[in-house]
């Protein structure tokens, strides 16, 4: 039986009859265009988000002159809302990474639509992330005190601390993701300079260019760069939330040392990470037109993985649960039962398990996977529920410790709040000014494809592609 159009579309890396010139309106276009040809969604966005950025500065500002007093921490819940939101924005970080390390390795073709604004975002988030710890420390402008650097107070980082190695992380999968963001923008900033008409613009972007020409030489050498970085990035998909989750299972609470912590934690990222990136893909593919660009076929794929990493977590919360009653450690077993059926925080387990399980299901269904409001509405509730998992994680195992006397509950304050909303104007401040300056989708691939496409087909171009990617050079 024939294929029908429809379905020949919906397998499509890129839409049809999409050729360079093209891909350049579609995506560079915007970019170039001056201030009075912006949008209004992107002003409203911008402001939006220069507003809760506001907020953010607020509750810095409060926290700095205050002191973390302002925060609902107590004892024994020590680690509350900062930590909770430092997982939470570390997580969402990885998605980014993942697409364009892991599925550049592994020669997938339709990373290339989504990977450049995945990679924005990671950067944005980590940002987001690593200044939770910092302003954790009560004293945040000492923070420089954990970097091992010779100085005549004689200090060391302590490296049997969970917060060293936060720092190193953190650090390492920031730079890492800048420099391989960077240097994959590179062809497309040499692009926008030649199209350039404006003054600044051709200097701006001749400056972050480095000269780019073009030529074959350079062509081989950028991907082999490419590669090695990709290469790099990829352990760190493993290794970064690896070292957070170790802040956890080194303890002795119960509900944190527990061996299953690290390889649950990077599912859990990378399914809070898919989430973030259908949240944000959707929108971006209406109001830019990127019907074409980003095509079903990549909102199928980002939905079929969304549901195996939640499977993954799901597994996760049952082994957890599995192990605790294995154990018979009375401790473990309480935690269990506090969790599930505990009077102050029962409801945050079960929905969490509504978010990040019963919401994922209907992915099963083709039709589902092809409807991107329902992707959008499903990614929304997964990202709601990873933050309840960190909650639940965080917060529902301190609050019930060894010793009845340290029994306390938790209540987060307006200022935890504050800061953790600001966090999103952060995150959309650097996100729509990304979107502003820089072109979101990867032309120079995308352009490659259309060339493929036209000269042999979209099926023949999945093995040209492996091959180019195989060879390290120029096809």
């Amino acid at each position: 039986m024939p294929t029908s159009v429809n379905a020949v579309e919906t397998n499509r890396v890129l839409g049809p009859g999409q050729t360079p010139a093209s891909i350049d309106d579609t995506v560079n276009t915007p970019v170039l265009a001056g201030l009075d040809r912006t949008p209004l969604w992107w002003w409203i966005g911008f402001a939006i988000s220069a507003a809760l950025l506001g907020l953010y500065l607020v509750s810095v500002v409060r926290l700095v002159t205050v002191g973390t007093g302002i925060f609902g921490n107590n004892m024994p819940v020590a680690w509350a809302m900062p930590i909770i939101n430092f997982v939470w924005w570390i997580g969402i970080g990885h998605a980014g990474t993942l697409i364009s390390a892991a599925l550049l390795l592994f020669r997938q073709p339709w990373r290339t639509s989504i990977n450049r604004f995945a990679e924005a975002m990671t950067i944005f988030a980590v940002v987001c992330a690593g200044l939770y710890p910092i302003l954790h420390l009560g004293r945040p402008w000492v923070f420089y005190w954990l970097l091992p650097y010779p100085n005549t107070f004689g200090l060391f980082p302590q490296f049997r601390s969970p917060l060293a190695w936060d720092l190193f992380a953190i650090s390492a999968y920031a730079t890492v993701s800048l420099v391989f963001w960077y240097i994959g923008l590179i062809p497309d900033l040499a692009t926008l300079r030649d199209s350039a008409r404006n003054r600044f613009q051709k200097l701006l972007y001749g400056v972050l260019s480095l000269g780019w020409t073009g030529s074959a030489r350079g062509w081989t050498r950028y991907m082999r760069a490419y590669l090695i970085l990709a290469a790099l990035s990829f352990p760190l998909v493993l290794s970064v939330h690896s070292t957070i989750a170790l802040d956890f299972a080194v303890s002795v609470v119960p509900g944190w040392n527990n061996t299953i912590m690290p390889p649950y934690f990077v599912a859990g990222a990378v399914f809070a990470g898919f989430a973030m990136v259908l949240i944000l893909a959707i929108p971006l593919r209406r109001a830019f037109h990127l019907r074409s660009v980003i095509t079903m076929r990549h909102l199928d794929n980002a939905a079929k993985l969304l549901l195996g990493t939640g499977m993954i977590v799901v597994y996760g919360y049952a082994i957890e649960l599995f192990m605790a009653w294995y154990s018979g450690v009375e401790f473990e077993v309480y935690m269990a039962y506090n969790r599930v059926f505990g009077a102050d925080h029962w409801w945050a387990f079960w929905l969490l398990i509504a978010c990040n399980f019963v919401a994922i299901q209907p992915l099963w269904f083709r039709r589902v996977r092809q409807s991107p409001l329902a992707l959008f509405v499903i990614g929304v509730i997964v990202s709601i529920g990873m933050w309840l998992e960190r909650f639940v994680i965080i917060v529902v195992s301190l609050t019930k410790d060894f010793l009845l006397s340290s029994w306390f509950n938790y209540v987060p304050t307006f200022w935890d709040w504050a800061l953790f909303i600001g966090s999103f104007g952060l995150f959309g401040t650097l996100f729509f000014a990304f979107l502003r300056l820089l072109p979101l989708v990867a032309t120079s691939e995308m352009k490659e494809m259309a060339h493929h496409d036209a000269q042999h087909g979209s099926d023949h171009f999945e093995h040209i592609r492996g091959e180019y990617y195989g060879e390290g050079g120029r096809a």
